[in-house]
């Protein structure tokens, strides 16, 4: 079985380039398409698609449309930005929770008969 975490932090900027370009070799052979193919598809040149693979920085313009070429823009999934609220925040809007319900009487009697 291979172990499939990468600490990214541990690793220079080009071996993170390298195995962005690794991905991209891996990907396009699964799919069985050549560097023409995917540069094609992707509309940049063959030698863009040669450059990433060999580990060589490109644009990020560039990986977006391999990536989309590829049919993998899953991996930008990560960037996703979610919503987080503070503890404080979160016991301020506990306290606003309702505690009692009231009778929503539409005529009330304000004066009695007694």
């Amino acid at each position: 079985m291979v172990n499939t975490n990468t600490n990214w932090t541990s690793l220079s900027d080009q071996a993170i380039v390298e195995a962005i370009g690794g991905y991209v070799k891996h990907q396009r052979l699964n799919q069985n398409k050549t560097q023409a193919q995917i540069a094609e598809a992707a509309g940049v040149n063959r030698w863009t698609i040669s450059q990433i693979e060999k580990g060589e920085a490109i644009s990020l313009t560039s990986l977006i449309q391999i990536l989309r070429a590829l049919d993998t823009l899953h991996v930008f999934s990560n960037f996703k930005i979610e919503q987080q609220i503070s503890p404080l925040e979160l016991a301020n809007l506990e306290k606003q929770k309702r505690q009692r319900a009231r009778n929503k009487n539409t005529n009330p009697q304000t004066d009695s008969e007694w």
